[in-house]
């Protein structure tokens, strides 16, 4: 197992080196550029001070002589320097705004996996039920709303009707003041709606492929073996049945990890949460090369790491891929 997980680790590295390339390139090709952006609406600037602006960001260079010198850069731990107003390191921002991002992700996608399981389970398990068609109903509605617009809806009645939850940043004003628990407690308010956008889509996803792999695993002969030597119910489902039908759906779980800071674009943004979602809209808009390619390069790793997780979490829930 640990000859196989290092043989990975190390076939990521042109596959890495292979998305960085094109991410550079494509970027490239998004019509505007920094130095436009920057001289444009000042009225005091002049084709010399754009040109000067090119040569400071190495956009004079020819575009592989560009990701060579990214490259070099990356290999020291180097992310560059933002093109920005304010110039600063780009692994000091986008460290500043990680760990806000990692935490709502990281409540998301356990909210996802402790609610969606259970759920795909019993749906299965209790084929046409009431329970089913509820789940079924409440399911397609959460992959027909838009996140943006329910994001909007919930921003206005929670936040501005009934007063119960604020609907912007991660504090309050008078956060500093606070005790301890209070902080928390305002921390934790702030954290609701985000969180619950945030894990919406995913978790009507996941409760679908969970019922759809128990409703085939049940009916494989093997189960009905089981039942008839007499083993319980709940270990039929449980212990038999479930972590088989837990395999698909891992595959689905360590693609979805990316998705979830994809989609931290649209909630930080509505929420004005400053995360990494946030800082990558910020930087799309003002054409901060460095800094995009520098999300882009984290995307790029923690999509990897998210199949190499898939991979090692199907050898744990299934003996035979781990014996072979």
């Amino acid at each position: 197992m640990l000859r196989y997980t290092i043989k990975r680790l190390i076939f990521m590295i042109p596959l890495l080196l292979g998305i960085t390339v094109i991410c550079f390139f494509v970027m490239r090709l998004a019509p505007g550029s920094p130095t436009d952006l920057q001289t444009q609406m000042n009225p005091k600037s002049s084709v010399e001070m754009k040109e000067r602006l090119k040569t400071l960001y190495e956009l004079d260079k020819p575009i592989h002589e560009q990701y060579w010198s990214w490259l070099k850069k990356i290999s020291r731990g180097n992310l560059g320097i933002s093109f920005s107003t304010d110039h600063r390191p780009v692994v000091a921002k986008i460290m500043e705004r990680l760990p806000i991002t990692i935490l709502i992700n990281l409540i998301s996608l356990i909210i996802i996996i402790a609610v969606a399981v259970p759920i795909g389970v019993l749906s299965a398990v209790h084929q046409n039920s009431l329970f089913d068609k509820i789940t079924a109903v409440l399911v397609f509605i959460g992959f027909a709303v838009p996140t943006f617009w329910l994001a909007l809806l919930l921003m206005i009645f929670f936040g501005i009707h009934l007063g119960w939850l604020p609907i912007s940043g991660l504090r309050s004003l008078n956060y500093e003041y606070l005790g301890t628990g209070a902080q928390f407690i305002d921390l934790a308010k702030h954290l609701i709606l985000p969180v619950f956008i945030s894990a919406f889509g995913g978790l009507a996803g996941l409760s679908r492929y969970m019922r759809a792999n128990m409703l085939e695993v049940i009916r494989q002969d093997y189960i009905m073996t089981a039942r008839a030597k007499g083993v319980s119910e709940r270990n039929v489902i449980y212990k038999h049945a479930l972590r088989n039908a837990l395999l698909p759906a891992i595959t689905i779980l360590g693609l979805s990890i990316p998705g979830l800071i994809g989609g931290s674009v649209i909630f930080e943004t509505i929420f004005a949460i400053p995360g990494m979602g946030q800082l990558f809209y910020m930087a799309v808009m003002a054409r901060d090369y460095p800094t995009v390619m520098g999300i882009l390069l984290i995307g790029a790793i923690l999509t990897l790491l998210g199949n190499l997780i898939a991979d090692v979490s199907y050898a744990l829930a299934d003996p035979r891929i781990r014996i072979s």
